[in-house]
Order: structure tokens, then C-alpha cells, then sequence
């Protein structure tokens, strides 16, 4: 969001009024001999840096015992999980997966906090269109949707419960994420102008969620050649409330503005799901999946298939040696504290490309390009443990997602929302930052102390009780949340090359959202289905 937004005129006085209630890890200080307030709980949680800087940093170790398998699948994230559960499906029993984390899902996992389930990453599943039959079918698989008259019927229970979104602009909330337009305004005229070309896109170019099988054109080349902001601005479309709503749904995405993503990303954001209606055009809410623990409860159940013989968490794979008629992987065991080797028919790589280079000892020229040409987010989410609930400002009710207008952060969602209790209580607020590349360095070596302040800081300025209700604050920080899909990204042939059909007899595979230029479930999710089931009949 843009600076001189309303909501960032009106932050001087929010914040003396937020004055009014210190943040108790800062009281003690002035007005004479006031009690010390004890130091906020909390912490970094999740993600192992130094597990992760091992490989980084070029530690390597040798030997172990000696264990082999038909199929190894290298990370335990969407794509890992999806590939090993369509491998045990086709009939694949002996498949083994290592997971650098104690526990799998990648930007997926969960948390918990005063006995509530809370996200450290994704939170929520858009409901799949018909482009998704992998992910379609698997839902109905968990009794998820079921088929009734001959349309998808969903469970009630798992959909965001209303209501879903608000906004806080101009001193109160309002329902949805899109800000108001007065009618006759210069901004409804242009939300109105955008909504037609979207739709024209969608007719003339064709967008699908995932975009997995797909087909790529020249018209999707030259979206994917030019910047969203270049895009909006050939068509004179420079309204601040539209941009800055675009660029909220970017970084909410992708993890970067529209001056940092491509013209088809900003379109296929909107063509390839619910659109998008400019305020007084027919259209409903985006039914969306969630749960408390966010998208950590689908995780969980891609998982459970595998087993505690099948899934082996806390394992580092450092090198990874492709042969003629097998595959060598050096690891190393955290939790045993010892080096391992393992040997296996195929190896799946299912991880971010980058990393996939490092391990490999001779990379293929694709490879080296495809992680060349990717830029990824620094993500950080905080989640606040609140005693009681917050006081509201005017407008719409307590939603489960709450943004703030001019907001260097994207808001937060409601950990307690999908419960049905009678009455507001103790919950967990779960703040999203898709950072700038630049401050990937500040997100490692600052305390989360520091991060915390920054966070309580902003929500500040709309809640300012919340301070003084917040007994602990864990943070998870994702250095490479997500792929950025840039200009040129998605449509690069090194990516194209490398998700697509191997070599007769090739032993290396790679599947993750990388693949697609930008990371979300259902890609993920999908490229792992399709690649277990063609490596169960190769």
C-alpha cells in the first residue's frame, strides 16, 4: 500500500492512543517507581535455521549405516507429501521420505498456542475449480465435498464461516478486502474498467488454477514479459484505491508488488479464480477451506499414509549422486546425531530449486538456469496469544481476516473464528508480512523481540488494547517463503523443461511449486500427484 493512505494519516494519534496502554515487555520506564512488567513469552518457532545453513554453508559428512529403498523423496513439503501419498496409491510400497524439519508440511505446518491451533504459513484453500481434479478428488477422499444432483457439495464445517474478510479504511471496518468507491467516483469508474478486462483476459488468453497441463501461448508470453504496474499503466489505470488493492492481493500471493510481479501473475490472481466484480456487480464471496491450524490439518493427512516407518523427519539430505542405475544420498540424522547413506532406484527432489542445486553433485544445465532466474520472498508470521478479546472499532464484525489500509503488513486471520462457541474469548491472531528481499538478511540476525515490537506496533494502530492482552508472541520466519513470479518467470524454458517428462531412464525427478514460477497448494499439490502416479508405472 501506498504512503498517504488514510489510514497511515490518522497513525499519529493511534499511536498515542496506544501509548496509553505500554506493551508490557516496555513498561517500567518514567512516572516514578512503577513495577517492572515481566518480559513478553515467546519466540522463533518452526524452521531450523541452523539445520538449514548446514547445507549452506558447505558442512558435509560421509559414511553411516546403509539403508535402500525404491523411491526416496527429498523434502517433506505439499509436493513431497502428494508425491510419495500417489506412489503408496499406485501400489509403491517401498518409498521413504526425509524431511529436514521435526515435522512435514513446509509452509503448511501448524502450531499451538494456549491449547489453540494457530498457522505458521498457509492458511486457507481456495475451493478447486474444475482445472483441480487431482486436489478435487482427494478432498472427497477426506470428506471434505461429497457429490449431490450432480454439483460438488462442501461440509459446511471446513468453510470459512462468515463473516470471511473486512477492511479498515477511513477510521472503520467495512466488509470485504476491496476499498469503497462512492458511486460516480473516478475509482468505481476504474475498479468497473478493470473487472471488463480481466474478464476479457479470461475469454481471450484462458487462465487455470492450477496451471499444471495447461497451455502456454504467445498472448500468456507476453503478459508474463512485462510488470503488472506496466500493464495497469498502458491502460491508464492509476486510481490509488484499485493499485493498492492489487498490490495487497500480490504480495498476499506472491509475496511482491505489482511492480515486482508479472502482468500474467496480477491477472491470473483473478481469471484463474473468482474473478473480480467491482462493487455493485453480481458475485459472492470466494468460498475458501480453513481451519484453526490453517492449512496444517491438509498436511497432516497427506502425511498420516506414510507412517513413522515411511516418514523420516529431522533428517538433512547434503548430497545427492545420480548414477546409471541408481541414485547415492549422503544425510545427516539430527535426531541420532549421526550420518547416513541411502540408495535408491529414483530419487524425487521435491524441494526448492535452489537447494536442489546444492545438493546435487553435477546439476543439470536446466536446473542451474531455472534457479538462476527465481527470486523468493522473505515471509514473516507472528502468532499473538490474546487473554481475552480485542475492543472494536466502528464498522463491520470481527472477521476471520482482517486487513489494515496502508499496511506494510497483509493483516490477520482469527485462529478461533471457525469455532462455534457462544461468546468471544481467548484467542490467536496470526499476522502476515511478505517482507522486501531486502530485509531477508534483518529477518535472520534481528532478535524476534525486536520483530514482535514491529508487528504489535502496527496492529496497534487499529487495536490499541491489544498490547496490553497479549501474553505471548511466537514467530516463524520463512527466509524463502515463495518463488516470485517475476517478468519472464513463468514462462522460462529451463522451468518448463524441468517439470516436464524426464528421459527415458532418468533416476532424478523434480516436483515442487517452483515448477510453476510461484507457490501455492494447489500447484504444489497437483505437480506431486501427477509425478507419483507416472513414476509408479515407469
Amino acid at each position: 500500500m501506498g504512503p498517504g493512505a488514510p489510514a497511515l494519516n490518522r497513525r499519529g494519534w493511534l499511536r498515542g492512543a496506544a501509548s496509553a496502554v505500554a506493551m508490557p515487555w516496555l513498561a517500567g520506564c518514567g512516572r516514578g517507581a512503577q513495577p517492572q512488567a515481566p518480559a513478553l513469552a515467546g519466540g522463533w518457532v518452526g524452521a531450523d535455521l541452523q539445520r538449514g545453513h548446514r547445507l549452506r554453508d558447505g558442512t558435509s559428512a560421509t559414511g553411516g549405516p546403509l539403508r535402500r529403498t525404491q523411491v526416496l523423496v527429498l523434502g517433506g513439503g505439499i509436493a513431497g507429501l502428494a508425491t510419495a501419498r500417489a506412489l503408496l496409491q499406485r501400489g509403491v510400497a517401498d518409498v521413504h521420505l526425509l524431511e529436514l524439519e521435526d515435522d512435514a508440511g513446509g509452509n503448511s505446518r501448524g502450531h499451538v498456542m494456549g491449547g489453540m491451533a494457530c498457522p505458521l504459513g498457509a492458511h486457507y484453500l481456495p475451493v478447486p475449480g474444475p482445472a483441480a481434479p487431482e486436489l478435487r478428488q482427494w478432498l472427497e477422499e477426506l470428506g471434505l465435498s461429497r457429490q449431490q444432483a450432480g454439483r460438488t457439495v462442501y461440509d459446511e464445517r471446513h468453510l470459512c464461516h462468515s463473516p470471511q474478510e473486512r477492511l479498515f479504511i477511513d477510521g472503520a471496518w467495512v466488509e470485504g478486502l476491496l476499498p469503497p468507491a462512492a458511486p460516480g467516483s473516478v475509482t468505481l469508474a476504474q475498479y468497473r474498467r478493470f473487472a471488463q478486462a480481466v474478464r476479457q483476459a479470461q475469454q481471450e488468453v484462458g487462465f487455470a488454477m492450477p496451471t499444471v497441463g495447461s497451455r502456454w501461448t504467445s498472448a500468456h508470453a507476453a503478459l508474463d514479459a512485462r510488470s503488472f504496474a506496466a500493464w495497469l499503466d498502458e491502460r491508464g489505470l492509476h486510481d490509488e484505491r484499485l493499485r493498492s488493492h492489487l498490490d495487497y492481493c500480490c504480495r498476499d500471493d506472491y509475496g511482491a508488488g505489482i511492480r515486482t510481479v508479472s502482468a500474467w501473475a496480477g491477472l491470473h490472481y483473478f481469471a484463474s479464480r473468482h474473478g473480480f466484480h467491482a462493487p455493485g456487480e453480481e458475485s459472492e464471496a470466494e468460498p475458501v477451506l480453513t481451519w484453526p491450524e490453517g492449512n496444517a490439518w491438509l498436511a497432516r493427512r497427506l502425511a498420516q499414509p506414510l507412517g513413522a516407518d515411511r516418514l523420516h523427519t529431522g533428517c538433512l539430505a547434503l548430497r545427492v549422486e545420480a548414477g546409471r542405475h541408481e541414485v547415492a544420498v549422503q544425510a545427516w540424522n539430527v535426531r541420532l546425531d549421526r550420518p547416513e547413506r541411502w540408495v535408491a532406484r529414483q530419487v524425487v527432489m521435491a524441494m526448492p530449486l535452489f537447494i536442489a542445486q546444492r545438493l546435487l553433485a553435477t546439476p543439470p544445465p536446466a536446473l542451474a538456469e531455472a534457479a538462476a532466474a527465481l527470486r523468493h520472498a522473505p515471509w514473516l508470521v507472528a502468532n499473538l496469544q490474546l487473554r481475552e478479546p480485542l475492543l472494536d472499532r466502528l464498522g463491520a464484525a470481527p472477521a476471520w481476516d482482517n486487513v489494515l489500509y496502508g499496511s506494510r503488513m497483509l493483516g490477520y486471520v482469527d485462529a478461533m473464528h471457525q469455532q462455534l462457541r457462544p461468546h468471544a474469548g481467548p484467542t490467536v491472531l496470526t499476522a502476515y508480512w511478505a517482507l522486501p528481499e531486502a530485509d531477508r538478511a534483518p529477518l535472520l540476525s534481528r532478535p524476534w523481540q525486536a520483530w514482535a515490537q514491529q508487528v504489535v506496533d502496527e496492529l496497534a494502530t487499529v487495536h490499541p488494547d491489544l498490547p496490553a492482552k497479549l501474553l505471548r508472541a511466537d514467530l516463524v520466519r520463512h527466509g524463502h517463503a515463495m518463488a516470485i513470479p517475476a517478468p519472464g518467470v513463468r514462462g522460462h524454458p529451463a522451468l518448463q523443461a524441468l517439470g516436464g517428462p524426464q528421459p527415458a531412464g532418468a533416476r532424478l525427478h523434480f516436483v515442487h511449486a517452483d515448477l510453476s514460477g510461484y507457490s501455492v497448494f494447489e500447484e504444489a499439490f497437483t505437480r506431486g500427484t501427477r509425478l507419483g502416479r507416472a513414476l509408479a508405472v515407469s
